[in-house]
């Protein structure tokens, strides 16, 4: 397969890291990649099927977990990127440590998604599972990150020593579209810990924060703590949401959906924020 070819000119640590995560990924031979669509991710995916071809496949975990338009966005970029792609349901609400919403459920949650892609006929016959953790998750709370290597799963961004920034201007200089994609963690990260989580509670979020998005705000969070939502943005766009947002139709349609009560983070958004709990 031929390189994508760079859009920008490198630095020399940037050429080096990308020729260490394509000699990563090539010398596997084959892969199946846990695909969000998120930017981390994408990047794994795109040097996968760059290096190996048709012997690189990209997964995605669907639950009520995934918002929709998140999953048609890892839909067209797989389709733009040429890479083979599969959905698989990974019905982790149905596990109790996940449902239940303990400090630990991200590991639930990697060992169920883990055990699917092991059953796959390519992983099955040998292709190396893969994910799009980059070298600063490693200090974040991320028990999935434990669950991943326990079932065999290997990190090519870590291994390349590659983290956030350099993940978006590695997309970038490939010609990504999407290399400034705002993060956007899975939706069960809106619920505090010991909250039980449920389809309906993350349809109501997904509702939420769809609203909100289709108004212009492309980071947002939407913390569910009850029947209260506490909408949290960048605190540099606070002062604008509060100019421009129509309060009364924002609150008549929040409670249509279910929440009672309506409030916005005055801090902004904080990615990560509900482990502040962990530290108390």
């Amino acid at each position: 397969m031929a390189e994508l070819p760079l859009q920008e000119e490198l630095s020399p640590g940037l050429q080096k890291q990308l020729a260490q995560l394509r000699g990563c990924l090539r010398r596997f031979g084959a892969v199946v990649v846990a695909y969000s669509g998120g930017v981390d991710s994408s990047l794994v995916a795109a040097v996968a099927v760059e290096q190996l071809g048709d012997t690189a496949l990209a997964v995605t975990g669907v639950s009520p977990a995934l918002a929709p338009h998140l999953r048609r966005e890892a839909r067209w970029q797989a389709q733009w990127l040429g890479i083979r792609h599969q959905e698989v349901a990974t019905r982790e609400l149905h596990v109790a440590d996940y449902a239940n919403n303990p400090p630990e459920r991200c590991y639930a949650c990697k060992a169920t998604l883990h055990h699917h892609l092991a059953n796959l006929e390519p992983a099955a016959a040998g292709a190396q599972v893969v994910d799009g953790v980059n070298r600063d998750d490693l200090g974040d709370h991320r028990p999935g990150i434990a669950a991943a290597r326990q079932r065999g799963g290997r990190s090519p961004l870590v291994d390349s020593g590659i983290g956030k920034l350099q993940v978006r201007q590695l997309s970038r200089a490939l010609g990504l579209p999407w290399w400034d994609k705002p993060a956007q963690p899975c939706l069960s990260s809106r619920f505090p810990y010991g909250e039980p989580i449920t389809a309906q509670g993350l349809e109501r979020v997904a509702a939420a924060e769809a609203w909100l998005l289709a108004r212009g705000y492309r980071q947002v969070r939407v913390r569910s703590q009850g029947s209260t939502a506490r909408i949290e943005i960048p605190a540099a766009a606070i002062a604008d949401f509060l100019s421009h947002v129509d309060r009364s139709r924002l609150v008549a349609h929040f409670r249509k959906l279910g929440f009672t009560a309506v409030g916005l983070d005055l801090e902004g958004l904080v990615s990560g924020k509900l482990n502040r709990s962990l530290l108390s």
